[in-house]
């Protein structure tokens, strides 16, 4: 199969490196990463190891393949889809953080499947990820029920490797992972802890409140998910990433501008569209968009 991975960052390389092992792969980042894999290939460590030779560009307008996997921050993409409306794609995929899925179905006239990834990685240098965790794949239709199309994607992730599931609960799954995501990347941003301190005491309750107002606000817009599942899906995460810096946590230690938006942020956004009241999703979204803008960063 002929993919494009759209966002070569940490988990984008590293999905990418582990798709060329059976798959023609053409990896859309930025330079010197870009120019590193041209020049000398890709390299995975870490709980993972290969090395391949993916093509790689930093342009990605006009592209054609049979897949274009989406994996940059959540904040581009609508910059992402405009690129990739000029190529051609049997399908996009959508393995990114927030509920990013329906800007790229507005903006694209190609089948857009949801999707989660909970492997962990980590950008070392230009042309190098380590693997910090080996996870799963699910994907699925994004309104949820069967997928044939869904069902070949997840062929061709299982054929190189990559732990994959096809789901008919997609819906669920997105907010689940929404749920998550609020829980654990905010707090470990703020906090500056790794995901295991959230394991117990003041970390792990702040982080359980906030998964709790998300879980409330899915159930408000017609999704099925139990506060306990939240939680525990929560504590799952955290203990088998115990070792692993957040995605937020790393774009705090770097300077960048994190994804509070599109994971606390939603969550408020959505609760305010209830009249839901999420004091702790709200004070935690606060929080990071006063350090984003006192650096510049919004």
């Amino acid at each position: 199969m002929d993919i494009v991975v759209f966002g070569a960052g940490s988990l984008g390389s590293l999905l990418g490196g582990l798709l060329a092992r059976a798959h023609d792969v053409t990896l859309v980042g930025r330079d010197p990463h870009v120019a590193r894999v041209r020049e000398g290939g890709l390299r995975v460590t870490g709980e993972l190891e290969a090395h391949v030779s993916p093509d790689a560009v930093t342009d990605g307008r006009h592209l054609t393949a049979n897949l274009a996997v989406v994996t940059v921050k959540s904040f581009d993409t609508p910059t992402a889809a405009d690129a990739l409306a000029t190529g051609s794609f049997d399908a996009v995929l959508s393995l990114q953080n927030g509920l990013t899925e329906e800007i790229l179905a507005d903006r694209l006239d190609t089948p857009v499947l949801a999707g989660t990834a909970t492997y962990g990685a980590r950008l070392r240098e230009p042309g190098h990820v380590a693997c910090t965790g080996v996870g799963e794949v699910a994907l699925g239709a994004l309104d949820g029920g069967p997928s044939s199309l869904a069902e070949r994607v997840g062929k061709a992730f299982r054929d190189a490797d990559v732990e994959t599931l096809v789901a008919t609960d997609m819906p669920r799954r997105r907010w689940e992972k929404l749920a998550v995501n609020a829980g654990i990347n905010t707090v470990t941003a703020l906090a500056r802890v790794e995901n295991g301190a959230l394991g117990d005491g003041d970390a792990a309750e702040l982080a359980h409140a906030a998964a709790r107002e998300a879980a409330r606000v899915a159930r408000a817009e017609g999704v099925r998910l139990p506060n306990r599942v939240a939680r525990a899906a929560l504590d799952d995460v955290v203990d088998g990433t115990a070792r692993n810096r957040s995605s937020m946590l790393q774009d705090v230690d770097s300077g960048r501008r994190t994804e509070v938006d599109a994971i606390t942020g939603t969550v408020v956004d959505r609760a305010d569209a209830h009249d839901i009241d999420v004091p702790t999703n709200r004070v935690l979204a606060g929080l990071l968009r006063a350090w984003e803008s006192g650096r510049e960063l919004r």
